[in-house]
């Protein structure tokens, strides 16, 4: 698996994506219509248009320490990761995984925990001790997922852009 950073520069000043890129990451984004369902971040999740994954992706890297990560395998986009150097809220010390995709067709293939094992490395390199996450309440699959991964519980709060009950989940990153 390869995997780049988008440069935040690819969605200033109104810039757009390269229209390939767009087109594999509204697929990406589209395939998990179950997520998109839970999420609500998407007014109709059958019908994700290219506009507001593009829309969405610029609210993430508008986050000064903000990072969208692109998975690839034999060429093919196959998951997305947003990171979260720093979060807006002072008081934590940790950095975020904002969000893991990985495209519907190509689950179950070891995308997923290559992708977090890749976040999880590249913020221990930089010394960080902890990386935390939040998942939706109502998602149990995503939170069997990253329990498997060694994520601990920490609190229950609701999500800062839309007050959606989550659990907030830590893994130690020393050692």
């Amino acid at each position: 698996m390869i995997v780049e950073a988008l440069a935040p520069k690819a969605l200033e000043d109104g810039a757009a994506l390269p229209g390939p890129l767009l087109t594999e990451l509204t697929a990406l984004y589209a395939s998990n219509e179950e997520f998109q369902q839970l999420s609500g971040d998407f007014p109709d999740p059958s019908d994700i248009r290219p506009e507001q994954v593009a829309a969405a992706l610029a609210d993430e890297l508008a986050q000064p320490t903000a990072e969208v990560l692109l998975a690839r395998s034999e060429g093919r986009l196959v998951a997305v990761a947003v990171t979260l150097g720093r979060h807006p809220d002072p008081a934590e010390p940790d950095p975020w995984l904002g969000l893991l995709m990985v495209h519907a067709d190509e689950r179950r293939a070891g995308h997923g925990r290559r992708l977090a094992s890749y976040v999880e490395d590249r913020f221990r390199t930089e010394g960080r001790t902890g990386l935390r996450l939040a998942v939706l309440e109502n998602n149990p699959k995503a939170l069997a997922f990253w329990t498997s991964l060694g994520y601990e519980e920490t609190a229950r709060r609701p999500d800062l852009a839309h007050g959606r009950p989550c659990i907030v989940l830590r893994k130690s990153l020393a050692g």
